[in-house]
């Protein structure tokens, strides 16, 4: 077919493409958190995700502590299992709820014997039940005082956590901030995010985190939406904004699960872009010990197999 002299003198349609679009700056780094599994089926599911995601080469990969230490043990052998059997780098999680310190002593004492290095220090949720926090005896009355009590007793690499549109029990979002920092002037090394949406709410955030003096790193945490409802009835307690656009794009995907872990895949990939544009690096993946939307966005972020 006969091209007119205007469309032979335009670029070709490869080279109309804006790469920027496809390319993305420096070195992306990641991390992921499991859960430990409660069942038979639920440990080779657990082990399947840690298989499919360990030749990504994580920074780290942290397991999850129940409400009231409810998977102590469970989620020791699982870090130790991940330790000894893996090339990856796990970070236990450890809470003050319903803990003597005699308690977390022990337990953190168990993980430096067994070569763990890294805890996650969280309050942790409250029991099923309660509407409010209340230390234990002989406790910690917040995660600052477990961190400075875990210097204590060993020289353990420290992550908490912080809250872009603050903790639901905190008086204001000031005095969430000033909490962040005095956790990390307590020791810990770095802080994770709870997960948020809104790329601005991020960033207005990390304004004033670093307005406060706060130097660590601080990763966005990133969820990718496996369950509408679940994640609804997550952000409800946690506090998290969810905007009308996101429940938007799965209007109409409850019987349709694979249409819906490709626009989950779209929704994480594109936060993680734009976070990325404002010169974000690092990021941690909230699992749900599914691998699959995870491994997705991390190849679409140039993180592959190594």
């Amino acid at each position: 077919m006969k091209t007119s002299d205007s469309e032979e003198a335009s670029p070709a349609a490869d080279e109309r493409v804006n790469c920027s679009l496809l390319t993305l700056p420096g070195p992306i780094s990641v991390s992921f958190e499991f859960f430990p599994p409660r069942t038979e089926h639920a440990v080779a599911v657990l082990w399947e995700c840690i298989r499919r995601l360990e030749p990504l080469a994580p920074r780290f990969v942290s397991v999850t502590y129940g409400a009231s230490g409810t998977t102590r043990e469970r989620t020791h052998d699982t870090v130790v299992r991940i330790a000894r059997e893996t090339s990856l780098n796990p970070a236990a999680h450890l809470t003050c709820v319903s803990a003597s310190r005699a308690d977390v002593h022990n337990i953190a004492h168990r993980y430096w014997e067994a070569g763990i290095r890294h805890i996650v220090a969280l309050r942790g949720d409250l029991p099923e039940g309660h509407k409010h926090y209340v230390p234990h005896a002989d406790g910690y009355a917040y995660a600052v005082d477990l961190v400075r009590d875990l210097k204590n007793v060993a020289d353990f690499e420290i992550t908490v956590a912080a809250y872009p549109e603050a903790h639901p029990e905190a008086p204001s979002a000031a005095f969430d901030i000033d909490n962040l920092k005095r956790k990390i002037d307590a020791g810990a090394n770095r802080a994770i995010t709870q997960y948020f949406f809104n790329i601005d709410v991020y960033r207005r955030f990390m304004d004033k985190v670093r307005a406060a003096g706060i130097t660590v790193p601080v990763i966005p945490g990133i969820l990718p939406v496996t369950n509408v409802a679940t994640m609804l009835r997550f952000s409800q307690a946690c506090g998290t904004t969810v905007p009308s656009w996101v429940q938007v794009l799965f209007d109409g995907l409850d019987s349709d699960p694979d249409t819906r872990r490709l626009v989950a895949a779209f929704l994480a990939a594109e936060q993680c872009r734009a976070l990325v544009a404002y010169g974000v690096t690092d990021f941690h993946f909230y699992t749900l010990n599914r691998a699959d939307l995870v491994f997705a966005i991390c190849h679409i972020l140039g993180v592959r197999p190594r």
